[in-house]
């Protein structure tokens, strides 16, 4: 029961950090669309910033064993990819 319990809490860990990484593109989708270009400062504060803040969500999780360290690495390195590539596409409007 123990261990079944800690698989839950496991799985729902690394899906809050999945749905954040996720609010985190389309929050940058709608800046880059809407907003601003991705020159300019204030995407940059507001990319940092949310990068920042879900690398620090991760390592805690990681930090209470709820999600393991390559996992969060990877999750991390799967957004930045996608926010290279959204960058990519809106350069090259």
């Amino acid at each position: 029961m123990a261990s079944e319990t800690k698989v839950n809490h496991r799985e729902k860990a690394y899906s809050l950090l999945k749905a954040d990484a996720e609010k985190i593109l389309k929050l940058i989708q709608v800046q880059m669309d809407n907003l601003t270009m991705p020159q300019c400062p204030l995407y940059e504060e507001v990319l940092d910033t949310q990068m920042f803040g879900l690398s620090r969500e991760i390592d805690f999780a990681v930090r209470l064993g709820l999600v393991d360290a390559g996992d969060g690495k990877r999750l991390l390195d799967s957004l930045e990819q996608e926010l290279s590539l959204l960058h990519d596409a809106y350069i090259k409007k």
